[in-house]
């Protein structure tokens, strides 16, 4: 299953482990019991395990995505990596991650916004509505040449001057895009989709 996502990301599931049984007969081998087909009493014992945040369970599921997605979106979609641990119950736990690498490949895709949006007046993190069309043919133009030059730029380092890929990127903006091999269980997947679900989050996460 792949779903293209902006103008030029998607996010695929490529493989998975485990299925709707596997929670809840994960959860009945404390009473050791199991279910070899998913029925309706299942489905009320996942819901019941999910309403009341029991999510160890959970863990015994994994999926794998592929995700290519601009490099500001993706340090979002990090802070739900970092700092794993694996000896309580904590969220965090459950993921894996390899990211292609600008030291090898070079940078050639990039996020280009059409619509821009204003700076909310009582978030300092948040948007809040979107420019005027004027504004907004502005913005694009300002954008698209600070683009430009930049990859210009980044192209000369290395093709005219030898710079190595791993220095030249460095000037580089966030709207890169970058692809990203991510498992993580059921229970990381449902906490990362709580957290950048909610409408506060940065619209172009939401969208992955």
């Amino acid at each position: 299953m792949k779903i293209d996502v902006l103008d030029k990301g998607y996010i695929e599931v490529v493989d998975k482990l485990g299925d709707d049984l596997t929670p809840v007969n994960a959860a009945r081998v404390s009473f050791g019991g199991r279910s070899d087909t998913f029925e309706e009493k299942d489905r009320k014992l996942s819901k019941f395990l999910i309403k009341h945040k029991h999510f160890s369970p959970f863990r015994h599921q994994h999926v794998m995505f592929i995700i290519k997605a601009p490099e500001f979106v993706m340090r979002q979609w990090y802070k739900h990596v970092v700092g794993i641990e694996t000896t309580s119950n904590s969220s965090t736990k459950d993921h894996a991650w390899n990211e292609i690498s600008g030291r090898y490949v070079p940078v050639e895709e990039y996020y280009i916004p059409e619509i821009w949006r204003k700076q909310s007046d009582d978030n300092k993190q948040a948007s809040e509505g979107e420019l005027g069309d004027e504004q907004n043919s502005r913005a694009i133009h300002y954008y698209n040449t600070a683009l430009t030059t930049t990859i210009n730029m980044y192209n000369r380092l290395i093709n005219d001057l030898g710079v190595a890929k791993e220095q030249a990127r460095v000037i580089l903006p966030l709207s890169q895009y970058t692809e990203v091999y991510w498992t993580a269980s059921f229970q990381a997947i449902m906490n990362f989709i709580e957290l950048r679900n909610e409408k506060t989050s940065q619209i172009e996460i939401q969208e992955y």
